[in-house]
């Protein structure tokens, strides 16, 4: 039977992540992660379980080549902190988990064998002792938390030498007994530095040279966190703006610049992106730009939400336009403005009736 090649890349630091940091977003960063991973399959591998914070890949009697097993590797350490930076130049959220994920690591496990597989509910996967000793070697004496690991079948297979070495690998050896078996195995920690990381698009903070067409003040029972996840997930949306026949967005996303949500009115289509501003001191600004609100060219709404006390907040609600028509200037005054001022003081009632619930409910 032909050789087969098991591949696990998994996410260090997961645990404690998961345990310390907001349980919603951390799920949300995870999954985005794990998505990154998959995307950066190069070597058409299948994917047999999603394992957690781990993905389980296999390739079935084909074990790519040194030069292509080592390229895979660094393709997804590459994706995997090319999404972190992204996660933590383009931020909004100020929460633990939000703010702690570049701390997030990788490692990858590479093993191999000949394979015995299982079906179970029509899913075909491996099974058997080589999966079991690769899931074994996830727990290893590597003083590291990212590195790549190769047992010493698999670099046998491809022959990869203990001593190889180049700009990102710098392999050395090791082993661990497990239920008495040794099992030798080669490493190389993975420097950061040394990975091109792939470039994104940073959102800049938007600035005005006049003040806002319209400003709203409002407290909240609730703390400034709260207030501000509601605001920036969009599954709640419905709950407090009228009018709206359905939000579409990215579910498994958190909310970050640059995110993009479509609002859904009378089968048309209006696209948002999440833009911010300079804020003031204390407080935390998310924003909402469209270009797409028929007698205007830019339509800008800043959230800014400031603690009052820990089950108090107040939320500033700024409203700026462009118009570059004059016709279009003068209907925006004669009658949109006024349309935009009542549509926001409905939304920001709303607003307070779902706070009020939802306090209600955790309450009782």
């Amino acid at each position: 039977m032909s050789e087969s090649l098991l591949f696990i890349p998994d996410i260090s630091g997961f645990t404690e992540f998961v345990q310390n940091t907001e349980v919603e977003h951390s799920q949300h960063v995870i999954a985005e992660l794990l998505e990154v991973l998959i995307d950066a399959n190069t070597q058409e591998l299948q994917l047999a379980e999603v394992e957690g914070d781990a993905l389980f890949f296999y390739k079935e009697g084909e074990i790519p080549s040194l030069e292509k097993l080592l390229a895979q590797v660094e393709t997804m350490f590459t994706a995997f902190y090319s999404h972190l930076k992204l996660l933590e130049k383009n931020r909004i959220c100020p929460c633990h988990a939000c703010s702690t994920a570049h701390n997030l690591e990788l490692k990858i496990i590479v093993h191999g064998g000949v394979l015995q597989f299982i079906t179970v509910q029509e899913n075909r996967k491996p099974f058997g002792p080589q999966v079991i000793e690769a899931h074994r070697l996830m727990k290893n004496s590597v003083t590291s938390d990212n590195y790549v690991l190769l047992s010493k079948d698999i670099s046998d297979l491809i022959a990869l030498s203990p001593a190889y070495q180049s700009k990102l690998y710098n392999f050395q050896k090791g082993e661990n007994k497990y239920d008495g078996k040794t099992v030798p195995y080669v490493y190389a920690v993975i420097d950061n530095a040394e990975l091109k990381l792939k470039p994104f698009s940073q959102a800049k903070k938007i600035t005005f040279d006049h003040p806002p067409s319209l400003t709203f003040e409002k407290k909240y029972p609730v703390s400034a966190s709260q207030l501000l996840e509601i605001i920036t997930n969009y599954a709640y949306r419905h709950h407090w703006v009228a009018g709206v026949d359905k939000f579409e967005f990215n579910e498994n996303e958190v909310t970050r610049l640059g995110s993009e949500h479509v609002c859904v009115i009378n089968n048309k289509h209006l696209n948002f992106i999440t833009v911010t501003k300079e804020n003031e001191p204390g407080s935390v600004v998310y924003g909402e730009l469209t270009t797409e609100v028929p007698i205007m060219d830019e339509f800008y709404q800043f959230y800014s939400v400031r603690p009052v006390s820990n089950t108090q907040c107040l939320l500033k609600v700024e409203v700026y336009w462009k118009v570059k028509s004059p016709i279009k200037r003068l209907i925006l005054h004669a009658q949109g403005k006024k349309s935009i001022r009542k549509n926001t003081m409905n939304a920001m009632e709303g607003l307070f009736r779902f706070v009020e619930k939802e306090t209600l409910l955790v309450e009782d």
